[in-house]
């Protein structure tokens, strides 16, 4: 209140103290009323009921002239009426502020309960679903597929995990937004083609439906063809027109003996699969090649363990002189003695550590203990023969190739024309320009750069021009026609006549791979041939099998 405001309520109250004092009969009321007004005007601290009992009793007894053993009597009364009134006025409002606050706070506690009840939910239309399509994502999905599995409402149940093809060029060339936009556009086709079935979104471009209660793959396969028909349309998405196609892995089967880990990994093998094989289709779980691809896994990952134990050793081919029968050289060919599965050929593995990128330590491996291994070669008598080692696309493009191989020769005391290097023609024809250079400097130091497997792929004699090769090793495919007098024999003979002929004008040697018989070799020395390999000649084996002895001429 104002200070106005104040005063006229102090005397108005003041006023009505002096009417009860006056008053017949007393009225104690009005004191009790005056108690409770000074409380309700917030007058309601300890000193302001002290100053009112003073002001009303040394000032109305004296300003109103009463008798004064009548006028204490009632003044005794009448304060004990104020303080009736403001002590009763006083607890009043303690408990209405106790009963607001009280009322307060179940009603915050009740919001916060609801808020509460709200965010636990809202954590729960983000927990299961994808925030971008709306779709359920991977927890829901693995909900419901245990719940398929486990509830035996059904006997099979059926999955298929789609992936987009190619969707990253999408993201890199177009952007993000559109890739998310796309994203949507595919969800929201999904679930209105295969509707009746789950549809979520695990993450990124994958997607997966799960189809209950089958009655055998057909089911999961027809799911799979209407998702694929239903992605493959054009869509347009912020004005760009969109195609776009998917891979699917299909996994159907009965419901017993099988769990969601299971399923769900055996369609992400299947959808690898469907992408291996070009996409834009489907592909279905077979246990048997599953079984093989664990396998093959098993196997490459097994491969740093064995080079630490020391499993992998080498065997020696020659290469022979057709012209005098003296081993040129000896192709190193690697061999695992696997503790489980016995001695391994090349093809059980090497395959494997190429797609790994475990070739690089394995290559790494067999160029050095061949460099060891031949720097003990020959006895003095003769020159000894050089040693071949096949290096592979990504040894060949390691920054680091030209001194690992000088720090080998270097370490074993081999000499540089004694290490021949062998590429193939696809590794020859995929290398940029400087593991180019690279294989220069090694031709430079004297290292011999050999062409494995010619006539196999897409290279070309004109292209070798440019390459620091000195020798080429042709593919043994054209060698095998030539073990009999036919018409396609002859085609075969002409051809590797041609092949030795322009080898020869770009002053390389050539090498034939796969001779068998004395037939081929006596056909291969009379076109002009150089050497040969062959199980004619020695079958794989320690290299000192093949020092004891020289291989034996046809017709000698």
């Amino acid at each position: 209140m104002t200070q106005a405001q104040l005063e006229a309520l102090l005397h108005r109250l003041t006023g009505r103290l002096a009417e009860a004092l006056r008053s017949e009969p007393f009225d104690q009321r009005i004191g009790q009323q005056v108690g409770a007004e000074l409380v309700a005007a917030h007058i309601a601290s300890a000193e302001g009921l002290g100053r009112t009992v003073e002001v009303i009793q040394l000032r109305l007894l004296r300003d109103l002239g009463l008798v004064a053993d009548d006028g204490e009597d009632r003044m005794a009364r009448l304060l004990a009426t104020v303080a009736t009134g403001y002590a009763r006025a006083l607890r009043d409002r303690t408990l209405d502020e106790q009963e607001s606050i009280r009322r307060a706070a179940m009603v915050a506690r009740a919001q916060a309960e609801r808020a509460l009840r709200d965010s636990e939910a809202r954590f729960r239309h983000q927990a299961n679903h994808d925030p971008l399509t709306g779709l359920p994502n991977r927890t829901l999905f693995t909900e419901r597929l245990t719940a398929a599995i486990e509830g035996r409402g059904a006997d099979r149940v059926g999955v298929c995990f789609l992936d987009l093809d190619r969707f990253k060029v999408i993201n890199d060339s177009l952007g993000h937004q559109i890739g998310d936009l796309l994203l949507v556009a595919v969800g929201e086709r999904l679930r209105q083609a295969v509707g009746e079935h789950l549809v979520a979104r695990l993450g990124g471009d994958e997607f997966v439906i799960l189809v209950e209660r089958t009655g055998g793959t057909d089911d999961a396969v027809r799911v799979a063809e209407t998702a694929l028909a239903a992605v493959r349309r054009p869509t347009v998405v912020a004005g760009h027109e969109l195609t776009v196609s998917a891979s699917i892995g299909i996994v159907e089967q009965p419901v017993d003996g099988t769990t969601p880990g299971e399923l769900m990994r055996a369609a992400g093998s299947t959808l690898h699969w469907a992408k291996a094989a070009g996409g834009a289709r489907w592909s279905v779980f077979d246990a048997d090649r599953n079984e093989r691809e664990l396998a093959r896994y098993a196997l490459s990952a097994a491969i740093p363990t064995a080079l630490e134990r020391g499993e992998f050793l080498l065997d020696y081919q020659p290469l022979t002189s057709l012209r005098d029968g003296t081993v040129l050289g000896m192709e190193a060919l690697v061999r695992w003695r696997h503790p489980q599965r016995g001695l391994l050929r090349p093809d059980a593995f090497i395959g494997l550590a190429e797609e790994t990128g475990l070739i690089v330590p394995l290559g790494g491996w067999v160029l050095a203990e061949a460099c060891r291994e031949a720097a003990g070669w020959g006895d003095g008598s003769g020159p000894a023969p050089f040693v071949s080692v096949n290096l592979a696309v990504q040894q060949v493009r390691r920054p680091g190739l030209v001194d690992e191989v000088r720090r080998l020769l270097r370490r074993t005391g081999l000499p540089p024309r004694r290490l021949q290097l062998e590429l193939t023609e696809s590794t020859m024809m995929s290398t940029a320009e400087e593991p180019v250079r690279a294989l220069r400097v090694l031709a430079d130091l004297g290292v011999r750069i050999a062409i494995d497997d010619f006539g196999t792929g897409y290279c070309n004699l004109a292209y070798l021009r440019g390459l620091p090769v000195t020798e080429l090793k042709v593919a043994g495919e054209f060698v095998t026609g030539l073990r009999a007098p036919e018409p396609a024999s002859r085609t075969d003979e002409r051809i590797l006549a041609s092949l030795v002929s322009l080898a020869h004008a770009l002053d390389l040697t050539v090498t034939a791979e796969g001779v068998e018989t004395a037939e081929q070799a006596d056909r291969l020395r009379a076109i002009g041939c150089d050497a040969a390999q062959g199980w004619h000649f020695g079958r794989p084996g320690p290299a000192g099998q093949h020092l004891a002895r020289s291989p034996a001429l046809s017709g000698t």
